[in-house]
């Protein structure tokens, strides 16, 4: 996992790729015609150089993107968030309610565990699992639906500026863009994964040397 996420890093910032996307406008104007493109004209966007992932948020409703500006892969990364922003509204906040419940319910029972005042804490592990399972059945729906849908997406936003990009860079981009997402899916569900795993395991290591 760790070698396909070193060779993702290592084509995202390909100098050659990046002087082809470097003919597009800046990251901002880019989200602004995608999200015409998925009817979407109510999101805010904000620019933060001190981010390392763009991102899509429910709350506030607005697109945040990240240092990407360097990287040829932010036609698809900023395509994937404004899918996010169309997204079923009920799923993304229960996924973002939900998650900080989750989160605060395994820090507070690590706490009650390490202080030793859970009897039958494979009772709770049990519940931890659970909440963990429908974390990540949430959380993959979401993620893979915008991973999958952005590559076409980019692949119709580079299209659009056919008139500064030619066909064959085109077709370069896009057969770039299908590698970084065959290896990216795989490392994201890998990732998405192992975070209820390794709760659950701490939680039981916690309960256990106590």
């Amino acid at each position: 996992m760790f070698k396909g996420i070193s060779e993702i890093k290592k084509i995202g910032y390909d100098k050659e790729l990046n002087e082809i996307t470097n003919k597009l406008p800046d990251n901002k104007k880019i989200c602004e015609d995608i999200l015409i493109k998925v009817n979407n004209n109510n999101v805010k966007i904000r620019q933060d150089e001190s981010k390392i992932a763009s991102l899509y948020l429910v709350f506030s409703n607005t697109i945040l993107i990240a240092n990407i500006k360097n990287s040829f892969t932010r036609v698809q990364t900023i395509a994937h968030e404004c899918l996010h922003s169309i997204q079923d509204k009920k799923i993304l906040w229960f996924n973002f309610i939900f998650y900080n419940i989750y989160t605060i319910f395994f820090i507070t029972i690590c706490i009650l565990g390490f202080v030793e005042k859970i009897n039958n804490y494979w009772a709770v592990a049990v519940i931890l699992l659970i909440f963990g399972l429908i974390f990540l059945g949430v959380r993959t729906y979401l993620e893979m639906d915008a991973m999958i849908k952005a590559r076409y997406l980019a692949k119709e936003y580079l299209l659009d500026n056919s008139d500064k990009l030619s066909k064959e860079e085109i077709d370069l981009i896009i057969s770039k863009y299908d590698y970084i997402n065959d290896v990216g899916i795989k490392i994201t569900v890998a990732i998405l994964a192992w975070k209820p795993i390794f709760r659950f395991l701490l939680f039981i290591f916690i309960c256990i040397i106590k």
